[in-house]
């Protein structure tokens, strides 16, 4: 079965997937950019190419999501997906089901941060990044936006308080902020490995989860990606890639808002940002 790792753009499903990958795939907690593909993507091109051929169109995708996920669960293993999908319902067809979810581990991250980080993933203006967040939008296929540029499948993401409320009510969901990540790692790498061991058998010494700390903290993913050992950025043009690691704990909305914007991000969002004592 599927245990979903969901998130909105930007709001650090990469750092998320580096510390599970860490905690799952190694022994002694030490990341290496080669194990976070451990962890797939859904959707992608590759899950649809026993079922269709139009990539583009969400409707002809969403069809054959619940039938993707059950080739995928032949395995008879739980397997991690990470996933910027919208957990809803299309035309009838649902993006999963119980029968393929086994739980789901969302990040989730303040929204006066997303739009600064959008603004610069996508090179966006602060009020196009705004937009961004308060429109529905897809990402992938065609129209690629600059985010996981191998990916052909247009995916839906709707709006930053959508795609939180479509998630927050799955099943055995586990909610987990971006910036208690990154503040605080070694409690809420804790509280993930509590949550995993309800599914897996996961022993774990403080050896390891000092490495784990230590190997994907923000400062050492930026170093990773200097290195050029970071396969995950968007494209500037063609040829230049642009800084994935560029903020984190550095991207602080009082300091790079407009307080005008950082009001209008409030009203619009603030039933989800006061549920998530973000305000």
């Amino acid at each position: 079965m599927i245990i979903w790792l969901a998130s909105y753009p930007k709001s650090g499903n990469t750092l998320l997937r580096a510390i599970i990958s860490s905690i799952l795939f190694t022994d002694d907690g030490i990341f290496q950019p080669n194990i976070i593909g451990k962890i797939k993507q859904f959707p992608t091109q590759e899950n649809f190419e026993n079922f269709t051929k139009n990539f583009n169109d969400f409707n002809e995708t969403m069809r054959y999501s619940i039938m993707a996920q059950d080739l995928i669960n032949l395995n008879n293993e739980i397997n991690f997906l990470k996933t910027h999908h919208l957990n809803c319902k299309i035309n009838n067809f649902n993006f999963t089901n119980q029968e393929n979810t086994l739980a789901t581990i969302y990040i989730v991250r303040d929204p006066r941060n997303v739009v600064t980080s959008v603004s610069n993933h996508f090179s966006k203006t602060i009020q196009e990044a705004k937009e961004f967040l308060f429109t529905q939008k897809f990402i992938g296929g065609s129209n690629k936006l600059g985010l996981e540029i191998n990916n052909d499948v247009k995916t839906p993401i709707g709006t930053w308080s959508e795609h939180y409320n479509f998630w927050k009510n799955s099943r055995n969901l586990f909610l987990i902020k971006f910036e208690d990540l990154i503040y605080d790692p070694k409690t809420e790498i804790k509280k993930i490995i509590i949550f995993l061991n309800n599914f897996l058998n996961i022993k774990i010494n403080e050896t390891k989860l000092d490495n784990i700390c230590k190997t994907t903290s923000f400062e050492n993913l930026q170093k990773i990606e200097k290195n050029g050992l970071f396969k995950e950025n968007a494209y500037q043009n063609t040829n230049i890639k642009k800084k994935f690691f560029n903020l984190g704990p550095n991207n602080k909305w009082q300091s790079l808002l407009e307080k005008k914007v950082s009001d209008e991000i409030e009203k619009k969002f603030f039933k989800e940002m006061t549920e998530l004592k973000y305000i």
